[in-house]
């Protein structure tokens, strides 16, 4: 059986057992994510409505989702290996599925791709950002100052870096972009880009490194989350300025932070210099009860030995707000 025929009879098997309710989920523009509980219940989140009951699965559909997940990624699910990450092989959407021993039933999430770019001008227009922090964002474009944009699970962030991009393309239609990711959520329509992902082989440490001898422009990674963020900070203080990234954090300074956290997985050393050096700006964006929001936009100017050097442009008063 050729790979292209093996491929569709296993999408069909994982549509079937996705079912309709599903499906239209995953089609839906407004869908940014689908819970299943182990209880069997089934979630979705909407843009602007929250979280959602929209239906139940069966143990043995869920079973099949999670194992044609696997098999598509070229793995096994079992009870040696009950956790399965990675892209769904329909519409490449984030997957992550769990088995028993480490929940009661099968359960699992998929974070629905961004399929529509949001630009910063509708960003102002919604009141997500203000018309100041969308300005400094554009000068940060223009001046090519490395942006970090943090948030918590669910609050925007890879879209809004998507926007972030598309200006930079815009801004610099010349330029060559350089696009590290785990799974493909970034959209770029820039002429000159070259996407490249991590496999089971191949982390985002050895991509990076590989990138420095691709004749980057820009270097964006969809997401730092280990000790691969001191190989990038590196990069975009040795002649590669201009990049762009996401990072798991509540607030703007917690992001730097975080930042100093994955260095230390790999370094021995404090590496609050380099961080100061490497990051310009850092974009906080969180969800709230109404919608999601840019709290804060802040500049990086330093490290004066004990603490960072930072001018704020704030929707709220940082200390107020419960994190």
């Amino acid at each position: 059986m050729s790979t292209s025929s093996s491929h569709s009879r296993l999408v069909r098997k994982l549509r079937e057992a996705l079912g309709d309710v599903i499906c239209a989920a995953l089609e839906d523009d407004d869908v940014v994510e689908i819970m299943l509980n182990p209880d069997g219940r089934l979630f979705v989140e909407r843009l602007g409505e929250g979280i959602v009951r929209i239906g139940e699965l069966q143990v043995g559909a869920a079973e099949i989702i999670i194992g044609s997940v696997a098999h598509a990624l070229q793995t096994e699910a079992d009870d040696e290996r009950p956790i399965i990450s990675g892209e769904l092989p329909i519409g490449g959407h984030r997957f992550e599925g769990l088995l028993p021993p480490v929940v009661s039933a099968p359960s699992f999430t998929i974070r629905r791709r961004a399929s529509r770019l949001i630009p910063l001008a509708d960003y102002v227009s919604s009141g997500v950002m203000t018309r100041l922090q969308a300005s400094l964002i554009r000068r940060a474009i223009q001046e090519r100052l490395n942006i970090v944009v943090s948030g918590g699970t669910g609050s925007g962030k890879t879209t809004l870096a998507n926007a972030v991009i598309a200006e930079i393309v815009q801004s610099a239609p010349s330029h060559r972009l350089l696009i590290l990711e785990d799974t493909a959520e970034i959209q770029c329509a820039a002429e000159n880009a070259v996407c490249l992902h991590t496999t089971d082989s191949t982390d985002m440490a050895r991509l990076l490194k590989s990138t420095m001898r691709l004749r980057p422009d820009r270097i964006i990674v969809g997401e730092v989350r280990d000790g691969a963020a001191l190989t990038l900070l590196k990069a975009w203080n040795t002649g590669h300025p201009g990049g762009i990234t996401t990072i798991h954090a509540n607030t703007a300074h917690s992001a730097l932070r975080r930042l100093e956290q994955l260095t230390s997985e790999v370094s021995q050393q404090p590496m609050r210099e380099v961080v100061s050096e490497a990051v310009d700006l850092v974009v906080s964006i969180e969800r709230t009860a109404t919608g999601r929001r840019v709290r804060d936009v802040m500049r990086v100017t330093g490290f004066d030995g004990a603490t960072y050097e930072t001018d704020h442009n704030s929707q709220i008063d940082e200390d107020s707000h419960a994190a």
